[in-house]
Formats: structure tokens, sequence, C-alpha cells
């Protein structure tokens, strides 16, 4: 099994490394070459605020600057996919409340 398939995709949501706002991206740092979720707002990935995030592709954002704690700077990271499923399951977790 591959390093990709270990990863526990909600943990690095949760993780401070992944920023406080924003939707869940899977992101490569153009530095180190690191692979992270991310949280990153519309705006910053050339979207208007308003736009449902589950119907982004990947292939449609820009990147965007956010801290790399390998590289430990601020750095551009480039979005490689939309995580819609954490995404969907954060709205059917506040929907249950």
């Amino acid at each position: 099994m591959s390093a990709e398939t270990d990863r526990d995709l909600s943990a690095e949501l949760a993780s401070p490394r992944s920023g406080h706002r924003g939707i869940p991206v899977d992101a490569i740092c153009t530095g180190c070459q690191t692979v992270h979720v991310k949280r990153v707002r519309p705006s910053e990935v050339a979207h208007p605020a308003d736009t449902d995030p589950v119907t982004l592709d990947a292939t449609a954002l820009t990147s965007f600057k956010h801290v790399c704690h390998r590289c430990r700077t601020c750095t551009w990271w480039n979005p490689t996919a939309v995580l819609s499923g954490l995404i969907e399951a954060k709205r059917s977790a506040e929907e249950d409340q």
C-alpha cells in the first residue's frame, strides 16, 4: 500500500496545519512537494465566495498561499483535489444536530 492511500484525510483536516477557514482541498507544496489537506477560501482560488464547494473541480482552481510546516514558510500550494466527501460529511453532521 502506498503512503497516499494510508492518509487519514479527516485527521489532516482537523489538524491546525490545514488552516481554520475554507473548503478542504488536497494540495501539494510547490517548495518541498509535501501533500496535505489545506483549507482555502473560494476567493483565494479565483472563485466567488458563494460557490458551492462540492461543484468545484481542482483543475479549475488557482494556486494559493498557505503555510508549509515542512518548508517553515508561507509558500504556494497547487490544489490536486477538492475533498467533497469531507464537505458532505460535515454538512450531514450539521444537519443531524
